[in-house]
Formats: C-alpha cells, structure tokens, sequence
C-alpha cells in the first residue's frame, strides 16, 4: 500500500485502521444518542447537541466526530486524484487534508437536506436546524474549496497574457500576485482581528431557534483559511520558480480523465 503512497508512507496503515477505529467509536455514539432520543427520552437531539444539556455522550460524540474527519481527511489526501498535480510545495499537504475533510462535509449537508425533506413534507414536522446547518457546513466549504483551489492552481489566470511573457516576467508576475495577496491578508486581518476575537470570547450565536454559533466559529476560521491560502501561494511561488517554463493552451483545460469516464460509460449503456 504505501507504493502508492503521496507523503504517509509506511504510516499510510495505521492511520487507515485509527481512522475506521475511529468512524465506528463514531457511530456506535450517534446509535447511542438515537437510541436515547427515541426511546428513554433523553432529550439529547440535533437541538441539544451544541448547548449544556447535551450533555457529557452530545461533548463525546462531537469531539469524536471532529477527530474522525481529521484522521479520514489525513489517509484520503494520501491519494492522489486523477487530475491533482504532484505534491510540490512545503504547504500542499495541509492544503490536501482540508480539502478532503471539505469533500466529506458535502456528505453532511447532503445528509441535513435529505432529513429536512422527508421529516417537512412527509411527516409534517420541519426541523430547527437544518437550514442553518447546512449554511454553517457550506461556509467552511467555501472557504476550504478557496485553500484547495490554490494549491491546484485552478485560480482564475490570464493565460493569453501570461503566455506572452519570458520566463523572467512571468516570475515577476507570480512574485507581484503573491505579494498582492499577501497585502491583502494582512489587512484584512488588521481590519478584523479584533471583531473576530470578540465574536469567539462571546461565542455569539445565530439569533435563531437552533441558535448555533455561526458568527463565533466562520469569522475567525475567514481570517485564519484566508492567512493559510496566502501561505499556500508563497509555498506554491517557491515550488514553481525553478520549474521549466511550460506553454499553456486551451486544450489544458479539457479533463481526459472525465472524457474517458463518460466514453466507457456510453460503451456500457450501448
């Protein structure tokens, strides 16, 4: 297994058995708490689960669930996507563990969505907090998918432009993109700091029925993804300085992989 490997090596197994070690500890909580919601009214629901009366198993559930994305996000960015360049730069692995963990989070939301639909139009009983939970989750996404995109080099460029430079300008050119960026994080943490550490010291809330705290935990996590999409693009400027000077045209954006997939899907259905 660890031939295959892109940066855990011979580590690539027992992080795999902690990580399903861990989903089932995971699972065997959420039965627990459903077991109790449904039949000795324990009161510990969805509603409960981010307030006191969720009590020690809602704490234990959370802290497990938080752990288990971790060490899944860990194991799936040690494979590498049929469309993902080679790890290059110092930071790409972070960049890959989020963007795994963001990848799981769709499941959440998918999850949360199809639970509000089938609990408000077949049995007639709306939930509090799944409209907000799925914003909560998107607005990690979103962030995540900023931090992933950076390090893919999927970013908008111009490459008509681009193109037309020697080796030499476009490195100025990369040098003068990251230092915007990088002028732009930290004004924008000089500008919100202190409204951010504010909102987490007083957890601050949605204002909702559910009242989750949305305001404490996506204002801090703005600043803190944004300063790790600038470190992304200072380690994506070292990784590609010495690179050869590579000619870039439309037909790169065309994804052979997804071409292919559809090719022998249509072979199958004819």
């Amino acid at each position: 297994m660890s031939d295959d490997s892109v940066w855990l090596g011979r580590f690539r197994k027992p992080v795999r058995q902690t990580a399903t070690i861990s989903a089932c500890l995971t699972l065997f909580v959420f039965f627990v708490l459903v077991f109790n919601k449904a039949f000795l009214d324990s009161g510990v629901g969805v509603h409960e689960m981010l307030r006191p009366e969720g009590g020690l198993l809602a704490r234990t559930f959370m802290l497990l669930l938080a752990f288990s994305l971790l060490i899944a996000g860990i194991y799936l960015s040690d494979n590498k996507g049929a469309i993902e360049p080679e790890k290059a730069g110092f930071f790409d692995i972070v960049s890959l563990v989020s963007s795994r963990i963001a990848m799981m989070s769709i499941i959440f939301i998918e999850i949360a969505m199809l639970y509000e639909v089938i609990s408000r139009y077949v049995f007639a009983r709306p939930t509090l907090w799944a409209n907000e939970m799925t914003l909560w989750i998107a607005s990690f996404l979103f962030l995540l998918a900023g931090l992933y995109a950076m390090q893919q080099r999927s970013h908008i460029r111009i490459f008509i432009i681009y193109e037309m430079f020697p080796r030499w300008a476009k490195k100025l050119a990369d040098s003068v993109s990251v230092l915007l960026i990088t002028i732009f994080t930290f004004c924008l943490i000089w500008g919100a700091f202190d409204e951010a550490v504010d909102k987490f010291e007083r957890f601050e809330r949605f204002g909702t029925a559910w009242d989750p705290p949305i305001p404490a935990t996506v204002k801090p996590a703005i600043l803190i993804i944004i300063t790790l999409v600038c470190i992304q693009a200072i380690s994506n400027l070292i990784a590609d300085w010495n690179k050869e000077d590579v000619k870039h045209t439309p037909a790169d954006e065309i994804d052979q992989t997804e071409i292919e997939n559809i090719r022998k899907t249509l072979e199958e259905r004819t």
